[in-house]
């Protein structure tokens, strides 16, 4: 049986770009990209505050829970834990937003595949919040 080509949904791209095009679109290197780098990580946070609720929220709740740690934790690496726990929600969520971010980007229409790239990014929330939760619970069950 010959093999049939399926048309695929996603739509090609005009042009690619050649290889010096993408280059100048390249960071130069050296010490002053560490520091362009901590701006543009800056901006990143800072676009995350405005415009991510959930971001906002799982801050607010994150801080108060890394006082919590701090002050409460039985030992050091118990502490680091739950510090970590937090961290890896707030770093998961901003990937999240940045693919959420990109897919509105690329079409403000429904599209199959944009929608369920942000489905993915939400389960990988949902994921980190319960990691962060079976650590909470392990360090603090009775």
């Amino acid at each position: 049986m010959p093999s049939q080509k399926v048309k695929s949904a996603v739509p090609k791209l005009e042009a690619v770009p050649s290889a010096g095009a993408a280059s100048e679109l390249k960071s130069i290197g050296g010490p002053g990209r560490i520091w362009r780098a901590f701006g543009y990580s800056g901006r990143g946070v800072a676009a995350a505050w405005r415009f991510e609720a959930a971001f906002r929220q799982e801050v607010g709740l994150g801080g108060v829970l890394i006082l919590i740690a701090i002050l409460w934790a039985p030992d050091r690496w118990q502490g680091l834990l739950l510090v970590a726990s937090v961290l890896q929600v707030w770093l998961v969520e901003l990937i999240n937003s940045a693919i959420e971010t990109v897919a509105d980007a690329v079409s403000p229409d429904l599209h199959p595949l944009l929608g369920r790239a942000k489905d993915m990014g939400s389960a990988a929330v949902m994921v980190s919040l319960c990691l962060a939760a079976a650590a909470w619970l392990v360090v603090f069950w009775p």
